[in-house]
């Protein structure tokens, strides 16, 4: 039996980011899951190394890799909109999910189980807490990239995603802030 879940996936590579604004560079939702996987497989390495975690790091980063996974069929949904109210962002919510359980039929039935999971993840874990606030640290550096390339059209994003990034009071999170995230202000030259 043809399967298009693979098809689908590769989609993600047209599916523009920050659709609302100005960019220098675009971004597309496939390079963005590689970035928080990148991302969330250093917090949850900062988090078992430095504070005792016991975070499944095969677990974070294969949540990461699919956590923009639905936006292959509803797109990217500016934050501006998806957040607008609750009522719309809980709307919104549904329609992700509704998506998730469609790309699941895409699956053999067999290996439906093991997809699940990564589709429609428990939003409790920590492992899922760790990907979303890597998406989010992710956000904050595409916006300290356009700001060093002169652009101007990222600095609210940019201090609201800070605030919201500190807001979470998670020590790996401010680590991974402090730590390597000023790099993604500098040119190539200063580098090295």
């Amino acid at each position: 039996m043809q399967s298009h879940f693979y098809a689908y996936m590769a989609r993600m590579k047209l599916i523009r980011r920050w659709s609302l604004r100005r960019n220098t560079r675009e971004e597309n939702d496939q390079e963005h899951s590689l970035q928080v996987a990148m991302i969330s497989h250093a917090l949850a390495v900062i988090r078992n190394r430095r504070y005792g975690g016991h975070i499944d790091i095969e677990k974070v980063m294969l949540l990461a890799v699919y956590h923009e996974a639905p936006e292959v069929i509803t797109g990217d949904v500016a934050t501006p909109i998806k957040y607008f109210n609750p009522r719309i962002k809980d709307s919104f919510k549904a329609i992700e999910r509704m998506a998730s359980e469609q790309l699941l039929t895409y699956l053999p039935e067999d290996l439906r189980g093991d997809y699940s999971p990564l589709l429609l993840p428990d939003e409790q874990t920590e492992e899922w807490k760790l990907v979303k606030a890597a998406d989010k640290i992710s956000a904050y550096l595409k916006c300290l990239e356009e700001e060093g390339y002169g652009n101007q059209e990222f600095m609210a994003a940019k201090q609201n995603i800070e605030s919201a990034i500190r807001a979470l009071k998670m020590p790996e999170v401010n680590d991974f802030m402090d730590q390597f995230a000023p790099s993604f202000k500098l040119p190539l030259d200063a580098l090295n």
